[in-house]
Protein backbone atom coordinates (compact mmCIF):
# COMPACT_ATOMS: atom_id res chain seq x y z
CA UNK A 1 0.00 0.00 0.00
CA UNK A 2 1.57 3.46 -1.19
CA UNK A 3 1.40 6.05 1.77
CA UNK A 4 2.11 9.35 2.79
CA UNK A 5 4.80 10.21 5.29
CA UNK A 6 3.81 13.08 7.59
CA UNK A 7 6.43 14.58 9.37
CA UNK A 8 5.93 17.26 12.39
CA UNK A 9 8.87 18.99 14.21
CA UNK A 10 7.21 20.97 17.20
CA UNK A 11 9.01 22.38 20.17
CA UNK A 12 9.03 19.44 22.15
CA UNK A 13 8.84 15.94 19.84
CA UNK A 14 8.97 14.89 16.63
CA UNK A 15 6.37 12.98 15.21
CA UNK A 16 6.69 10.76 12.13
CA UNK A 17 3.59 9.12 10.89
CA UNK A 18 2.39 6.96 7.90
CA UNK A 19 -1.01 8.04 6.69
CA UNK A 20 -3.22 6.11 4.24
CA UNK A 21 -7.08 6.54 3.33
CA UNK A 22 -7.03 9.51 5.35
CA UNK A 23 -5.75 7.69 8.46
CA UNK A 24 -2.38 7.52 10.41
CA UNK A 25 -1.42 3.69 9.91
CA UNK A 26 1.47 3.85 11.96
CA UNK A 27 3.29 6.52 14.14
CA UNK A 28 6.96 7.36 16.03
CA UNK A 29 8.37 9.86 17.77
CA UNK A 30 10.73 11.67 19.71
CA UNK A 31 11.31 14.23 22.07
CA UNK A 32 13.09 17.12 20.07
CA UNK A 33 16.20 18.19 21.54
CA UNK A 34 16.10 21.80 21.28
CA UNK A 35 19.78 22.27 21.53
CA UNK A 36 20.74 20.21 18.73
CA UNK A 37 19.92 22.39 15.72
CA UNK A 38 17.64 21.82 12.65
CA UNK A 39 20.60 19.78 10.88
CA UNK A 40 20.14 17.39 14.00
CA UNK A 41 16.23 17.25 13.74
CA UNK A 42 16.85 16.57 10.01
CA UNK A 43 19.00 13.46 10.91
CA UNK A 44 16.72 12.23 13.51
CA UNK A 45 13.92 12.37 10.68
CA UNK A 46 15.73 10.17 8.50
CA UNK A 47 16.31 7.66 11.60
CA UNK A 48 12.34 7.52 12.41
CA UNK A 49 10.96 6.97 8.72
CA UNK A 50 14.13 5.40 6.76
CA UNK A 51 12.60 1.70 7.03
CA UNK A 52 9.21 3.44 5.64
CA UNK A 53 10.63 4.98 2.51
CA UNK A 54 10.04 1.94 -0.13
CA UNK A 55 6.62 2.54 0.80
CA UNK A 56 6.00 6.10 0.45
CA UNK A 57 5.46 8.08 -3.02
CA UNK A 58 4.75 11.84 -1.29
CA UNK A 59 6.16 13.45 1.80
CA UNK A 60 4.69 16.42 4.05
CA UNK A 61 6.30 18.52 7.13
CA UNK A 62 4.76 20.49 9.50
CA UNK A 63 7.30 22.90 11.72
CA UNK A 64 6.65 25.38 14.27
CA UNK A 65 7.81 28.35 12.97
CA UNK A 66 7.52 30.22 9.23
CA UNK A 67 7.86 28.25 6.26
CA UNK A 68 7.89 30.15 2.73
CA UNK A 69 9.94 29.27 -0.31
CA UNK A 70 10.74 26.06 1.30
CA UNK A 71 12.95 27.36 3.92
CA UNK A 72 12.17 27.33 7.35
CA UNK A 73 12.67 30.75 10.17
CA UNK A 74 12.21 31.07 13.84
CA UNK A 75 8.92 33.33 14.50
CA UNK A 76 9.80 33.21 18.27
CA UNK A 77 13.29 31.60 19.05
CA UNK A 78 11.74 31.16 22.64
CA UNK A 79 9.56 28.73 21.13
CA UNK A 80 12.48 26.41 19.00
CA UNK A 81 15.73 28.23 17.82
CA UNK A 82 15.80 27.73 13.96
CA UNK A 83 18.35 29.82 12.17
CA UNK A 84 17.40 32.42 9.50
CA UNK A 85 15.96 30.73 6.24
CA UNK A 86 17.40 27.41 6.59
CA UNK A 87 16.44 25.45 3.83
CA UNK A 88 14.73 22.65 4.75
CA UNK A 89 12.91 21.42 1.87
CA UNK A 90 16.15 21.15 0.38
CA UNK A 91 17.67 19.38 3.44
CA UNK A 92 14.28 16.89 3.45
CA UNK A 93 14.58 15.85 -0.68
CA UNK A 94 18.55 15.27 -0.35
CA UNK A 95 17.94 12.93 3.04
CA UNK A 96 14.69 11.86 1.98
CA UNK A 97 14.70 11.41 -1.91
CA UNK A 98 11.36 13.21 -1.59
CA UNK A 99 10.52 16.65 -2.50
CA UNK A 100 8.01 17.68 0.86
CA UNK A 101 5.60 19.59 1.05
CA UNK A 102 5.51 22.31 4.00
CA UNK A 103 3.92 23.82 5.83
CA UNK A 104 3.18 25.80 9.62
CA UNK A 105 1.97 23.28 11.84
CA UNK A 106 -0.88 24.89 13.41
CA UNK A 107 -1.68 26.06 9.44
CA UNK A 108 -1.95 22.01 8.77
CA UNK A 109 -3.57 21.20 11.71
CA UNK A 110 -6.32 23.77 10.76
CA UNK A 111 -6.83 21.80 7.66
CA UNK A 112 -6.73 18.70 9.41
CA UNK A 113 -9.81 19.46 11.72
CA UNK A 114 -11.30 20.92 8.33
CA UNK A 115 -11.22 18.15 6.98
CA UNK A 116 -11.86 15.55 9.16
CA UNK A 117 -12.27 16.59 12.60
CA UNK A 118 -14.22 19.31 14.54
CA UNK A 119 -15.25 21.78 11.71
CA UNK A 120 -16.20 19.17 8.64
CA UNK A 121 -16.51 21.07 5.81
CA UNK A 122 -17.41 24.56 8.15
CA UNK A 123 -15.15 27.82 7.81
CA UNK A 124 -13.15 27.62 10.93
CA UNK A 125 -9.89 29.28 12.95
CA UNK A 126 -7.45 26.60 14.30
CA UNK A 127 -6.08 27.94 17.38
CA UNK A 128 -3.10 25.81 19.36
CA UNK A 129 -2.37 26.27 22.40
CA UNK A 130 0.42 24.52 23.23
CA UNK A 131 4.11 25.26 24.01
CA UNK A 132 3.74 28.29 22.16
CA UNK A 133 0.43 29.49 20.07
CA UNK A 134 -0.18 29.42 16.46
CA UNK A 135 -2.90 28.68 14.57
CA UNK A 136 -4.42 28.46 10.87
CA UNK A 137 -8.02 30.03 9.04
CA UNK A 138 -9.76 27.77 6.37
CA UNK A 139 -12.19 30.50 4.49
CA UNK A 140 -14.56 30.10 1.77
CA UNK A 141 -13.26 26.20 1.74
CA UNK A 142 -9.75 27.42 1.24
CA UNK A 143 -6.49 27.58 3.36
CA UNK A 144 -5.54 31.20 3.73
CA UNK A 145 -1.98 31.14 3.99
CA UNK A 146 -1.36 34.81 2.66
CA UNK A 147 1.09 36.68 0.69
CA UNK A 148 3.94 35.30 2.65
CA UNK A 149 2.34 32.23 3.96
CA UNK A 150 2.59 33.28 7.43
CA UNK A 151 -1.23 33.75 8.12
CA UNK A 152 -3.25 32.58 11.45
CA UNK A 153 0.50 33.12 13.50
CA UNK A 154 -1.80 34.75 16.35
CA UNK A 155 1.01 33.71 19.05
CA UNK A 156 2.87 37.21 17.58
CA UNK A 157 0.14 39.49 18.26
CA UNK A 158 0.98 42.23 20.47
CA UNK A 159 0.02 43.27 23.88
CA UNK A 160 -0.54 46.73 25.37
CA UNK A 161 3.18 46.28 26.48
CA UNK A 162 4.26 45.15 23.62
CA UNK A 163 4.97 41.64 24.87
CA UNK A 164 4.26 38.81 22.14
CA UNK A 165 0.41 37.03 23.37
CA UNK A 166 2.20 33.75 23.84
CA UNK A 167 5.04 34.67 26.05
CA UNK A 168 2.08 35.62 28.43
CA UNK A 169 -0.24 32.87 27.37
CA UNK A 170 1.37 29.69 26.15
CA UNK A 171 2.66 26.15 27.81
CA UNK A 172 5.96 28.03 28.21
CA UNK A 173 5.27 30.71 29.90
CA UNK A 174 2.18 29.06 32.11
CA UNK A 175 5.54 27.26 33.41
CA UNK A 176 7.98 30.21 33.73
CA UNK A 177 5.07 31.98 35.34
CA UNK A 178 4.77 29.01 38.03
CA UNK A 179 8.74 28.66 38.49
CA UNK A 180 9.25 32.63 39.01
CA UNK A 181 6.62 32.13 42.10
CA UNK A 182 8.43 29.37 43.57
CA UNK A 183 6.57 26.56 42.58
CA UNK A 184 6.53 23.96 39.50
CA UNK A 185 8.01 24.57 36.28
CA UNK A 186 5.86 22.88 33.55
CA UNK A 187 2.01 23.71 32.04
CA UNK A 188 0.96 20.17 33.34
CA UNK A 189 1.83 21.05 37.26
CA UNK A 190 -0.23 23.61 37.14
CA UNK A 191 -3.24 21.95 35.81
CA UNK A 192 -2.77 19.61 38.81
CA UNK A 193 -2.14 22.43 41.45
CA UNK A 194 -5.16 24.10 40.56
CA UNK A 195 -7.32 20.85 40.48
CA UNK A 196 -5.84 20.38 43.81
CA UNK A 197 -6.95 24.02 44.71
CA UNK A 198 -3.78 26.52 44.40
CA UNK A 199 -4.75 29.86 44.12
CA UNK A 200 -1.27 30.50 42.75
CA UNK A 201 -2.05 28.04 39.69
CA UNK A 202 -5.70 29.21 39.28
CA UNK A 203 -4.68 32.59 38.75
CA UNK A 204 -1.90 31.76 36.34
CA UNK A 205 -4.42 29.98 34.32
CA UNK A 206 -6.67 32.26 34.68
CA UNK A 207 -4.47 34.72 33.01
CA UNK A 208 -3.86 32.64 30.27
CA UNK A 209 -7.06 32.05 29.49
CA UNK A 210 -8.29 35.53 29.56
CA UNK A 211 -5.78 36.77 27.40
CA UNK A 212 -6.71 33.42 24.99
CA UNK A 213 -10.47 34.52 25.19
CA UNK A 214 -9.56 38.29 24.15
CA UNK A 215 -7.86 36.91 21.28
CA UNK A 216 -10.69 34.62 19.93
CA UNK A 217 -12.83 37.37 20.64
CA UNK A 218 -10.80 39.43 18.00
CA UNK A 219 -10.40 36.83 15.30
CA UNK A 220 -14.24 36.47 15.59
CA UNK A 221 -14.32 40.02 14.36
CA UNK A 222 -12.03 39.67 12.13
CA UNK A 223 -12.80 36.36 9.87
CA UNK A 224 -16.32 35.80 11.10
CA UNK A 225 -15.91 31.91 11.35
CA UNK A 226 -18.30 29.30 11.85
CA UNK A 227 -16.26 27.80 14.54
CA UNK A 228 -13.06 28.74 16.60
CA UNK A 229 -11.36 25.16 17.10
CA UNK A 230 -8.99 24.84 19.83
CA UNK A 231 -6.34 22.60 20.19
CA UNK A 232 -3.32 22.09 21.75
CA UNK A 233 -1.58 20.69 24.97
CA UNK A 234 -2.68 23.61 27.00
CA UNK A 235 -6.12 24.31 24.80
CA UNK A 236 -6.98 20.42 25.25
CA UNK A 237 -6.10 20.53 28.75
CA UNK A 238 -8.91 19.24 31.45
CA UNK A 239 -10.80 22.71 32.36
CA UNK A 240 -8.89 25.25 29.96
CA UNK A 241 -11.83 25.63 27.29
CA UNK A 242 -14.54 26.23 29.90
CA UNK A 243 -11.86 29.05 31.85
CA UNK A 244 -12.01 30.72 27.71
CA UNK A 245 -15.64 30.48 27.09
CA UNK A 246 -15.93 32.09 31.10
CA UNK A 247 -14.50 34.97 29.84
CA UNK A 248 -16.96 35.53 26.95
CA UNK A 249 -20.12 35.26 28.75
CA UNK A 250 -20.28 39.19 28.25
CA UNK A 251 -19.45 39.28 24.78
CA UNK A 252 -22.54 40.44 22.89
CA UNK A 253 -24.22 37.48 21.12
CA UNK A 254 -23.65 38.36 17.64
CA UNK A 255 -19.91 38.80 18.13
CA UNK A 256 -19.47 35.69 20.74
CA UNK A 257 -17.37 32.95 19.05
CA UNK A 258 -18.15 29.67 18.99
CA UNK A 259 -15.42 27.36 20.34
CA UNK A 260 -15.35 23.77 20.13
CA UNK A 261 -12.87 21.08 20.98
CA UNK A 262 -10.16 19.73 18.12
CA UNK A 263 -11.06 16.25 17.92
CA UNK A 264 -8.33 15.28 15.93
CA UNK A 265 -5.81 16.23 19.13
CA UNK A 266 -2.25 14.83 18.14
CA UNK A 267 -2.83 13.66 14.53
CA UNK A 268 -4.54 16.92 13.27
CA UNK A 269 -1.16 18.39 11.57
CA UNK A 270 -0.27 15.62 10.05
CA UNK A 271 -3.63 14.53 8.15
CA UNK A 272 -3.52 17.71 7.56
CA UNK A 273 -0.22 17.63 6.07
CA UNK A 274 -1.00 14.41 4.04
CA UNK A 275 -3.94 15.54 2.67
CA UNK A 276 -1.99 18.65 1.30
CA UNK A 277 0.50 16.47 -0.02
CA UNK A 278 -1.52 15.35 -2.15
CA UNK A 279 -2.99 18.10 -3.65
CA UNK A 280 -1.61 21.06 -5.93
CA UNK A 281 -0.72 22.75 -2.70
CA UNK A 282 3.21 24.23 -3.80
CA UNK A 283 4.87 25.19 -0.09
CA UNK A 284 7.80 22.75 -0.69
CA UNK A 285 9.75 25.67 -2.60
Amino acid sequence: MTQTLAIDIGGTKILAALVADNRVTERRHIATDRDAGAEAWVTAIADLARDWLPQVRRVGVTVTGAVTGGRWSALNPGTLNIPPDFPLADRIEATLGLRPTLLNDAQAAAWGEYRFGAGKGRDLVFLTVSTGIGGGAVVNGRLALGASGFAGNFGQMRLDDGALLEDRASGRWIGAEAARLGHGTTAPEVFAAAAQGAAWAEDILRASSTRVARLCANIQVTFDPQLIVIGGGVGLAPGYLNRVNSHLVDTPEHFRPRLARAVLEGEAGVLGIAALANTDLKTGG
